[in-house]
């Protein structure tokens, strides 16, 4: 590439020519994403709450990599926890600097990775990666592992071809972002690391035809309810008090009480609804003939934004005192995790307008701005009064067995990126 395309490269938005070019660089680094990738699965990185040792080994494979493609710069925002064996949980911010540092262009992806869940399930082992039929199949290939490396190598593409983005584009890795964010995301918000005017994209939630562009998230809570009565042989149950059968009693009741209240429909998100689903539930006793003194399960609720939380978790606690009153035992309510609905972020806000012009440039389809039941740290951004936009181009594989990612879309998601970081 000639010293005058590269100027007239800098000196202009990149014209469509321009990022053929840009576009047939990433093509040529195929291969490396895809070795990049495969190093993130083969690299567990997950959260003590679940049995893992944190995300610092997988930060240090990515900030090589990083300094190794010549980045400007890499900042640490790294959050104390003794609970791992370094120590800390990583957060970094690896800079590419623009041709305009008024402006910033940040794209948040997270290092951490849920466990595999059962074994049995799974095709392959989840932490070894393979390839095959245009995938790469292992835990946290899509999540996040392909908008983390597709973001790296967007501007990693810029660095090769010696050129400089609009803005200064900073790729934001954080830790925790599967158990709360608390140790990720809410640490780097409380630390300053971002402006007010900054542009952040989330790329953590997407559709397989790439077209929803998020702005707007349902409130996310984890429920935990706990019932107590008194264990015996279940030869005798008048002896005791069934806490199985008290729990049953008010999952019915709870949900059919939470679906008709709360029945509001909104066309904005993807399940127009807000849902109750019952999950996790804990084990009360080993053996079938012994009736349960103490039952544990969960329900995920997500809300939509316009109820409130409040509202909810009162008719949550109605519903437990009458079935209380009912059956004589003790209900109790927890609230494991909760993040009220956040702001929405506007549909003309400069990031949104610069997603949807980027997916379409690459994707060559009709983009469109709406909202999601699922939680991103996007929530987090946005109450602290930042706009985010949040996309990726995926199957919707996240936390399922035998995840993967779509090779094509790890590549043609980084030529998005690298039309984004034009502008």
């Amino acid at each position: 590439m000639t010293t005058e395309h590269n100027q007239r490269i800098e000196s202009d938005i990149m014209t469509n020519a321009d990022f053929d070019d840009m576009s047939q660089t990433i093509e040529g680094s195929r291969t490396c994403m895809i070795k990049f990738l495969r190093s993130m699965v083969e690299c567990p990185a997950i959260a003590p709450e679940s049995g893992g040792n944190g995300e610092w080994e997988k930060a240090v494979i990515i900030e090589n990599y990083l300094a190794k493609f010549g980045f400007d710069d890499i900042e640490h925002y790294d959050a104390i926890d003794p609970r791992v064996s370094d120590g800390k949980r990583p957060n970094l911010i690896a800079w590419i600097r623009g041709k305009n540092s008024d402006k910033r262009l940040l794209v948040v992806t997270h290092i951490d990775v849920v466990p595999s869940g059962d074994l049995d399930q799974w095709e392959t082992d989840p932490f070894i990666a393979v390839e095959k039929k245009g995938r790469i199949y292992g835990r946290g290939t899509e999540d996040n592992g392909q908008s983390l490396t597709a973001s790296i190598f967007a501007a990693k593409a810029f660095l090769d071809m010696g050129l400089k983005p609009e803005y200064d584009v900073g790729l934001v890795l954080v830790a925790d972002e599967e158990i709360g964010a608390g140790k990720g995301m809410e640490h780097l918000v409380a630390e300053g690391a971002f402006r007010k005017d900054d542009m952040i994209l989330v790329p953590d939630h997407g559709e397989p035809e790439g077209r929803l562009v998020e702005v707007s998230e349902k409130s996310l809570v984890w429920v935990k309810i706990s019932t107590r009565g008194e264990q015996c042989h279940a030869s005798m149950p008048d002896l005791g008090c069934n806490a199985f059968r008290s729990a049953m009693r008010y999952g019915l009741l709870v949900d059919e009480a939470l679906h008709k209240r709360f029945n509001l429909e909104d066309r904005l998100f993807d399940r127009p609804i807000s849902t109750f689903e019952p999950t996790k539930k804990e084990e009360n006793i080993p053996n079938i003939n012994t009736v349960p003194g103490e039952d544990v399960f969960y329900i995920d609720c997500r809300l939509l934004p316009q109820y409130k939380v409040d509202d909810m978790l009162v008719e949550m606690r109605r519903i437990a005192d009458d079935v209380e009153l009912e059956t004589g035992l003790k209900i109790e309510l927890t609230c494991e995790l909760r993040e009220d609905a956040a702001p929405p972020t506007p549909e003309d806000a400069p990031i949104v307008q610069r997603v949807l012009r980027a997916v379409e440039r690459v994707y060559g389809n009709k983009p469109y701005p709406g909202g999601i039941g699922g939680g991103t740290c996007a929530a987090i951004l946005r109450r602290a009064g930042h706009h985010v936009a949040v996309w990726e181009k995926v199957n919707n594989m996240a936390h399922a067995p035998n995840e993967y990612s779509v090779i094509d879309n790890l590549v043609n998601d980084c030529k998005a990126f690298a039309s984004l970081y034009t502008e």
